[in-house]
């Protein structure tokens, strides 16, 4: 996204023309950023290369929901490699010296990579949405490929059309907006009407359908569980088989092997029901793992953008003047953060990409070895 931490530059670039030898940083300050940067560019870009490069070694692991995982990590990867590494240089310097071209193109990069990231996030919740509650649904879409492939093509264009176009016309439109020399952002920097408006559908209705998705699927377990619980205390096979007993142990002859034949059916449909309650078990708690994971993608989202989506639209609407340069480069930050979580969060929480990461290594220790 757009770093609305460039209004504390504005304001330092000014006291920097009373006192040429004022620094931007405190030394602590610019220690801090030279340890933080890398630390926090490696881990975005080690982690979200783990996830493609387990995708594509192992097999096993392209079914639809972890195409979406490979999309997500694609935008994270992104962020890592490309919009963090010029964010740094140009906090550091504090003035934009590449161009107008190349700052278009990176603002562009950046508002792109940050909201179909988000998006991904609403579509892999959908997804877990309609595994858990619609099963038989979803199953029946496991062999539509050209769905997964539509939905992904979708994360991008509709991730390109909310920032992009604005970012290209907007000084065509409306004209100037009046930014100062050796800034790099959009026409729209000051505009809070727009702002507030792309914010809710790269913010706010995000976090709604994330929110919305994970409640019906514990609504969904909860039923399930209770279900289960009510099943647990019905007849238990030792039941049945104690019933044939006493049966066949009274009958006769013909009789007697007759009740003896229908009460072997019995403790079969029991030994069944028993399977397919274990199978149940098993698939609940498959389902709340995945419940868990994603409360804490609702939770981590939440935390990273609201923040920053307050800050940004209030910066707007008085012109720099009621915020404080270090509350604009935090959530900016912290913005960025979420691509760090996010292949922590799910894909390197889940065993089959745990299991392909581990197969990997051992392949790569082996051809070193």
């Amino acid at each position: 996204m757009e770093v609305v931490y460039l209004s504390s530059i504005t304001n330092v670039s000014r006291n920097s023309s009373n006192d040429d030898e004022e620094a931007l940083f405190s030394e602590g300050t610019l220690i801090f950023l030279y340890i933080f940067i890398p630390l926090i560019t490696s881990v975005t870009v080690l982690g979200n290369t783990l996830v493609i490069l387990a995708f594509i070694i192992d097999k096993r692991l392209r079914t639809q929901s972890n195409f979406f995982l490979l999309n997500l990590a694609i935008c994270d990867f992104f962020i890592g490699s490309f919009s963090i590494p010029v964010s740094a240089s140009y906090i550091l310097t504090g003035k934009w010296t590449s161009g107008d071209v190349l700052c278009k193109v990176w603002l562009i990069a950046d508002n792109l990579m940050c909201t179909a990231s988000v998006f991904n996030i609403v579509l892999i919740s959908y997804d877990r949405f309609l595994s858990i509650t619609l099963a038989v649904v979803y199953r029946s879409q496991q062999k539509s490929h050209s769905q997964t492939v539509v939905k992904m093509a979708a994360v991008w264009v509709l991730s390109f059309l909310l920032y992009s176009p604005a970012i290209i016309l907007w000084d065509y439109i409306y004209g100037d907006p009046l930014i100062p020399e050796g800034l790099c952002v959009a026409g729209y920097y000051y505009s809070w009407h727009f702002l507030i408006g792309a914010s809710t559908f790269d913010f706010f209705l995000p976090l709604i359908f994330i929110t919305s998705f994970n409640l019906s699927i514990y609504w969904n377990i909860r039923k399930r569980s209770r279900k289960k619980q009510q099943m647990s205390s019905t007849t238990h096979p030792s039941d049945h088989n104690g019933m044939c007993a006493g049966i066949t142990g009274i009958r006769h002859g013909k009789e007697r092997r007759h009740e003896s034949l229908s009460c072997v059916s019995q403790p079969s449909l029991s030994i069944i029901s028993s399977s397919e309650r274990s199978i149940q078990a098993m698939k609940l708690s498959r389902d709340k793992k995945v419940a868990q994971s994603l409360t804490v993608l609702v939770c981590v989202f939440g935390i990273c953008w609201a923040p920053y989506t307050l800050v940004q639209t209030i910066r707007a609407a008085c012109h720099d003047s009621c915020v404080d340069s270090y509350w604009n480069q935090l959530t900016s930050w912290m913005l960025w953060l979420n691509s760090s979580v996010n292949p922590i969060i799910y894909p390197l929480c889940h065993k089959s990409f745990r299991d392909a990461l581990v197969k990997m290594s051992q392949k790569l220790k082996f051809r070193f070895l």
